[in-house]
């Protein structure tokens, strides 16, 4: 480097014009630098921009893209394998937890042919027994089953099939015709069951399994698959029997395949979870037409556990009378719309429960709800139709504490409410001149009614809900003349008949159809 600075300073003394030189000679190999370098990016971006042309005009078997014959690319997602529902695991797990149920039913009736009445008199009533199936889902080990309450519905004779062809007996813990839940026992141990799922988790779209037996004994352990079509679905006209009273509707709309006989199987998730018991069909023609309903697993939690630990549904109630925020609604109140109806309600979306009515001494009246309150959540969870306060009302117990968030005049306000029980102990004047009976409703029969039946005097059923009548075989508008023996005029003889009745009461009577009926129930 010393010797390369000597030269330099020789040359400049002895040649002074041989650094102007050198000089003009840098500045050009300088300039003839930086024109190659940008003949190179040029060259290097425009071999970048046909690669990148090229490579988005090319057909990649690996993009499913198809090129039609006027030069259009079509594209299909590409799915990885992980993003198919794989649905084997939910089934073959399913599959050994869900039984075949077979009930026999037992059946009084009453000869009424008045020839054979003319020549041999009055008999007593005659029996005859009637075979139905469902089906049912192991939910212990130790051998309790749930499945429909219509399924088992006065079934004096219960066998439950499972799905390595052993038949056991079963024995009817409890039901609830509000939700159409009811529970069975088999003497058994180490079954497979099926562990709960989060049914409020479910999404639309979701694949569901559908287990059960359609159509009966030799199509037992089929499976049908399909999608959540709908969450909180309530039906206009019920199919399920012996639901008089309190209905609990919230059901899972699905399009998987159920026929009569899967009734009480099970909805499975994905992830082979119960979320569901399929209960019901709606069709024109008694088979399945692209859709059914299934009850959430989380309200048939609550019913299983009560029936287990109490033998019957311990279920809070809240005293209201309500209606959705529609059009039905608009027109009953005389607005000209909803949105009429919205502006003068001071509400900001028809996103809640009316109450129209608040019943007195109840848990809302005790609470300080009131007539034309808006109920927009409960507890914290928001609640958009009359179907979704009842599951939410459903999942507490009497004596359970709620805050009940509503809006009046326009306003938020939040009110505790302590939730009361839904059963009325016997000779509760619930009504005008109604008293309660083991589940029912009882009025004196009017002169109109027993005029009708050519009867001197009766008590009417007005009402049926979860009891001893209901299970019994009673039934709404029947007329009832006697109870053991004894004939019966108003309520209070019914009651006092009863009370005075050492183990059983035996009722004699006309159902709203005219015809003859007889039962009895244990007082214990």
């Amino acid at each position: 480097m010393a010797s390369y600075l000597i030269f330099c300073l020789w040359l400049r003394k002895h040649r002074p014009d041989a650094g102007r030189l050198n000089i003009d000679k840098l500045k050009y190999m300088s300039e003839m630098k930086k024109g190659l370098l940008t003949v190179v990016l040029s060259v290097l971006f425009s071999v970048l921009a046909a690669y990148g042309v090229v490579k988005a005009a090319t057909v990649n078997e690996g993009d499913n893209m198809t090129m039609t014959e006027s030069g259009t690319v079509t594209k299909t997602v590409n799915l990885a394998q992980s993003d198919y529902p794989d649905l084997t695991y939910a089934a073959e797990a399913a599959v050994e937890a869900v039984v075949y149920v077979e009930v026999t039913v037992t059946q009084q009736y009453q000869m009424t042919d008045p020839f054979f009445r003319f020549f041999f008199g009055d008999e007593g009533p005659q029996t005859r027994e009637q075979q139905g199936s469902g089906s049912g889902v192991i939910i212990r080990p130790d051998g309790y089953i749930v499945t429909n309450n219509h399924v088992v519905a006065n079934a004096t004779k219960v066998q439950v099939t499972l799905n390595n062809n052993k038949t056991y007996e079963a024995k009817v813990i409890g039901t609830d015709p509000a939700t159409d839940v009811a529970l069975i026992k088999i003497d058994a141990q180490g079954l497979p069951t099926l562990p709960f799922g989060d049914s409020d988790q479910l999404r639309l779209g979701e694949w569901v399994l559908a287990v059960g037996s359609p159509l009966g004994y030799q199509l037992r352990s089929t499976i049908t698959a399909g999608i959540v079509s709908a969450k909180g679905r309530s039906m206009a006209h019920d199919p399920r029997e012996n639901n008089g009273g309190i209905q609990i509707e919230s059901f899972i709309q699905t399009d998987a395949a159920v026929n009569p006989g899967n009734s009480g199987g099970a909805l499975v998730n994905k992830t082979g979870e119960l979320v569901g018991i399929n209960t019901a069909i709606v069709s024109q023609t008694g088979a399945y037409s692209g859709y059914s309903f299934a009850v959430p697993v989380n309200i048939v939690k609550k019913v299983v556990s009560d029936l287990i630990d109490f033998g019957s549904v311990k279920r809070a109630v809240l005293g209201i009378s309500m209606s959705d925020l529609n059009e039905g609604l608009a027109k009953v109140l005389k607005y000209d719309s909803v949105d009429d109806m919205l502006k003068k309600m001071k509400l900001s979306s028809p996103e809640g429960v009316y109450i129209r009515e608040v019943a007195k001494g109840s848990s809302a009246d005790k609470a300080g709800l009131k007539e034309g309150d808006v109920i927009v959540a409960i507890d914290g969870t928001e609640v958009k139709s009359g179907s979704a306060v009842q599951v939410k009302v459903n999942s507490f117990h009497p004596g359970d504490k709620a805050k009940v968030k509503v809006i009046r005049d326009g306003k938020e306000k939040e009110l505790e409410v302590t939730f009361q029980g839904s059963s009325t102990e016997n000779g509760t004047v619930v009504g005008d001149g109604e008293i309660a009976f083991f589940g029912t409703t009882l009025k004196e029969a009017s002169k109109e009614t027993l005029e009708k039946f050519g009867l001197k005097k009766g008590v009417e059923v007005t009402s049926v809900g979860s009891g001893k009548m209901l299970e019994a075989g009673a039934s709404e508008g029947m007329v009832i003349t006697y109870v053991n023996d004894q004939p019966v005029g108003t309520p209070q003889d019914v009651l006092n008949i009863a009370k005075s009745a050492k183990r059983a009461v035996y009722i004699e009577g006309v159902t709203a159809n005219g015809r003859k009926a007889f039962f009895g129930f244990s007082k214990e």
